[in-house]
């Protein structure tokens, strides 16, 4: 299945550091906002007591961001492991549709009170099937 549209944004001046270029901060703002609705979108809603916690990020940079840039970041399901899930989250310039930054990103399903990873259910492991990365580009 083709990646998920999760976030929108456009890059305002007071988010560039003092080169004039999107600063790494809100870089990482985006991906986290866009996570939140990916996972919601193909896990769905967490039962009560349940989230999800990050436990790796690795960005890579490919394209300066300057202030009014349009951004859109796209999620895509590259893993689901018994606890854990890798999503690859991308952010394209809208001008020009340039990969500005990828973020691999892996999370655990975490049980808050016990403070531990618990198990993906079927009905989630169902629910994000559609979305997992066939191999293809």
């Amino acid at each position: 299945m083709s990646a998920m549209l999760v976030n929108q944004s456009v890059a305002h001046p007071w988010e560039c550091d003092v080169q004039g270029h999107l600063t790494t901060r809100f870089y990482v703002a985006r991906f986290d906002d866009a996570s939140y609705h990916f996972l919601t979108r193909a896990f769905g809603a967490n039962a009560p007591g349940l989230g999800w916690a990050d436990v790796r990020h690795e960005i890579d940079y490919h394209a300066e961001v300057a202030a009014g840039d349009l951004l859109e970041v796209h999620g895509t399901l590259m893993r689901m492991g018994g606890k854990s899930v890798q999503v690859r989250y991308s952010m394209r310039r809208l001008a020009d549709q340039a990969t500005v930054a990828v973020q691999l990103s892996t999370s655990v399903l975490f049980d808050l009170e016990a403070r531990k990873a618990v198990a993906l259910t079927e009905t989630m492991r169902s629910s994000a099937a559609p979305w997992l990365h066939d191999g293809g580009d």
